[in-house]
């Protein structure tokens, strides 16, 4: 079915990118129901919010128990709706969700438990504050397909154990997984109308979310959508978290172990066929093992294999989803040729990849800053290899982007890589590793520059999901403040006095501040009002 046929008849076509073979059919929501949609969202919200985070973590329980029982099946419709692998889907996508179901589960009550706050002044000794975390209503997620399951599962765990209601619109292109996270979230048993999964174009579903008066939108995708949705919502002063991309670096010391370096470099480099906003991109080398680090690298992605890796377990790596990516990872790497860059190595197809969106695994050496696959994010299974004087060059470098997602630092020495990773601009360091820490449900995810903004995961996650709330009162009864009506000199002088016995000069300046502002204030907030 072509697309016009989907958009003519209403039926979008799951097609697997691998083998160009449809996998799955879904209708297009009536968006003319979005209110209805967001009147029983907003019923089912006020109902799930009165239960207690034991009561939600119940439920969540229930899907996570779903979620390993068929992790098979889970594992087997990410690979054909997306074009990963079955050991890649199952890896990134289905035990990340498992995992967060326990984290939030087990760690939603003690992140957004009711706080009290110390008093900021002895003048305002009679108040007492405390902070609460309260959901913001109904929540608005619009995910990628690069990890169809994970991302916006995450984000769903996150909300619902917030006390918040969600609508969900996954990618055009892996709508299928939309359908797998519905019986997931079935499994869970929820307030019926708590959990709405919509289908359909990406910008008329946002535009109706603002429409109906979503509470907060969240969104991962490219840089120029962001900046869409983010003008949309400026509209209605809509709270937004964008995760955006990027175009991350790794920077190998020569201190670093080259033999995990060069592991960690393909994992990451290469993992999703490259589709991995926290994947690595650029590769800073330090001149004393630059060769040696490519020599390796080469020979270990000559040794990959990719294919259609949704029917066996012979293939390392799967598709691009898109053919608009793989048309844009091409450009970037016919535009580095051009330029004077030379594929150093590229992995070997396996199987039948005619019908497929496949590109090699691809390292490319004697590449300058001009390039595109230097200077943006090319998504795809390729990496960039720049030979540099020192750390110093390589920090600066890294940081010469205008996205600030991810980075790595490789080296033998934990504090060293601690200190060179609190410079660079991401939202992410890790020393030794990297494009797993979107795994650890505890950790915040987010980035900075056009990375975008917000973050997800970890506590910071859930405060996202929830607004700051603080409730104050007086200990002891009183009948004013002293800055209350009705004003005269008393009034004035009483309050310079206030300042003054807060930041004396002197301590004869304190005391006599003290002697004055204590009948005043006594006075004025114990006494009625004449009239």
């Amino acid at each position: 079915m072509t697309i016009q046929e989907q958009i003519e008849t209403g039926v979008v076509v799951d097609t697997n990118p691998a083998t160009g073979t449809a996998v799955a059919e879904l209708s297009e929501t009536d968006l003319t129901q979005l209110p209805n949609i967001f009147a029983k969202a907003r019923q089912a919200q006020a109902i799930w919010a009165a239960k207690s985070f034991r009561e939600r973590a119940r439920h969540i329980q229930l899907m996570r128990e779903y979620i390993v029982d068929r992790a098979d099946d889970l594992a087997r419709t990410v690979s054909e709706s997306n074009g990963k692998t079955l050991t890649d889907a199952l890896a990134t996508e289905v035990l990340p969700c498992a995992l967060a179901c326990k984290w939030y589960a087990n760690n939603a009550e003690k992140c957004l438990k009711e706080q009290k706050r110390p008093g900021g002044s002895i003048l305002f000794f009679n108040k007492r504050t405390s902070v609460m975390r309260v959901p913001l209503g109904v929540v608005g997620i619009i995910s990628p397909w690069n990890y169809p399951l994970s991302i916006p599962f995450g984000e769903i765990v996150m909300g619902l154990m917030a006390g918040n209601a969600i609508i969900l619109k996954v990618a055009a292109a892996t709508p299928a997984v939309g359908r797998a996270i519905e019986k997931i979230i079935a499994a869970g048993e929820l307030p019926e109308g708590l959990f709405h999964h919509v289908v359909g174009s990406g910008s008329k579903v946002a535009t109706g979310m603002f429409d109906n008066g979503v509470n907060k939108l969240f969104f991962t995708g490219s840089v120029p959508a962001g900046k869409t949705l983010m003008a949309q919502a400026a509209q209605t002063l809509t709270p937004v978290s964008l995760e955006l991309g990027g175009n991350d670096p790794m920077i190998i010391l020569e201190d670093a172990d080259l033999e995990r370096a060069t592991n960690g470099a393909a994992w990451a480099g290469f993992q999703n066929a490259g589709q991995s906003c926290g994947g690595i991109e650029r590769i800073y080398v330090v001149d004393a093992v630059y060769d040696e680090f490519v020599d390796l690298l080469a020979r270990k992605t000559r040794q990959l294999r990719h294919g259609v890796g949704c029917k066996g377990f012979d293939v390392d790596i799967g598709s691009l989803t898109t053919a608009g990516q793989l048309r844009t990872v091409q450009q970037h790497v016919e535009d580095a040729l051009a330029k004077g860059a030379r594929i150093e190595a590229q992995s070997r197809p396996v199987g039948n990849v005619e019908n497929g969106f496949f590109f090699p695994a691809t390292v490319l050496t004697q590449v300058t800053d001009d390039m595109l696959t230097v200077c943006d994010e090319t998504f795809g299974p390729v990496v960039a290899v720049q030979r540099v004087a020192n750390e110093e060059e390589a920090i600066q470098k890294a940081n010469d982007s205008h996205l600030a997602l991810t980075s790595s630092v490789w080296t033998r020495d934990n504090k060293r890589g601690r200190a060179i990773g609190a410079r660079l601009q991401s939202g992410v360091t890790t020393v030794n590793d990297h494009l797993y820490s979107h795994g650890l449900s505890e950790t915040p995810w987010g980035g900075g520059k056009e990375s975008g903004i917000g973050r997800t995961h970890g506590p910071e996650g859930l405060e996202e999901m929830t607004q700051a709330k603080a409730i104050n009162w007086d200990i002891l009864p009183s009948k004013r403040n002293i800055f209350w009506y009705p004003f005269d000199e008393a009034t004035y002088n009483g309050i310079k006095n206030a300042l003054y016995f807060v930041f004396p000069k002197s301590i004869g300046q304190m005391l006599g501040a003290s002697l004055k502002l204590t009948p005043f204030l006594v006075r004025k907030m114990f006494t009625r009002w004449k009239t």
